[in-house]
């Protein structure tokens, strides 16, 4: 069956995403809606809507008098996010681990080799959704759907920081390394394990951003 064509607004949201999330709107720089709506080819109004998604999602701020302009990177934003997200995906994970099944091993190993793929072309959008992929399925299993909506707020909350971190050769490396130890943990059922090293995966990533973002 053909891929549905996305709407106007899904079309312009996905744009903004990979500008914002690739760098060629850069932290802090004004949103011009006039001329985005140009290139885009679409009104102003799905590009509104799209914003305010993306303002809902942290990836813009607005002001009023001034409009919208890309979100500014903060540490301490990251910070609290990741704390966040340490407390409720540890609880996530020891409940999920026992109950992943075989097939939801084999989707892990192809998220894993979806990654590995997309960083060898570069492609760093690609890479940020296989990587969620990948750790989502673990988060899915626990059976906690509003944790689990909780978490993807956060997450969408700091794509652009990851999207960052993946831009470094070492950092995805790392990351390649980290999904087959976790991978390896998860298939022994090994859950305490799975925390430890989910714990050193976002702490590398902090560790990393640290030198790039104040």
């Amino acid at each position: 069956m053909p891929k549905r064509p996305p709407t106007a607004q899904e079309f312009v949201l996905d744009e903004l995403r990979r500008l914002i999330l690739t760098g060629e709107m850069a932290a802090g720089a004004p949103i011009r809606q006039d001329a985005l709506a140009e290139r885009f080819g679409v009104s102003r109004v799905p590009l509104r809507e799209a914003l305010r998604t993306l303002e809902g999602e942290g990836h813009v701020t607005y002001r009023p008098h001034h409009g919208y302009q890309v979100a500014n990177l903060s540490m301490a934003d990251l910070l609290e996010v990741y704390r966040i997200r340490e407390l409720l995906e540890t609880e996530a994970t020891r409940l999920a681990v026992p109950r992943l099944t075989a097939a939801d091993l084999d989707r892990l190993d192809q998220a894993m080799k979806d990654v590995e793929t997309a960083a060898l072309a570069g492609d760093i959008i690609g890479m940020t959704e296989a990587n969620r992929r990948f750790h989502f399925i673990v988060l899915d299993a626990a059976g906690m759907p509003r944790l689990t909506r909780l978490v993807r707020i956060l997450w969408d909350a700091t794509d652009a920081y990851r999207a960052r971190y993946y831009g470094s050769a070492d950092s995805r490396d790392r990351v390649h390394d980290e999904h087959r130890a976790m991978l390896t943990a998860i298939r022994t059922g090994d859950a305490d394990e799975v925390v430890r090293l989910w714990d050193v995966h976002r702490a590398g990533a902090v560790a990393s951003l640290s030198e790039s973002v104040s």
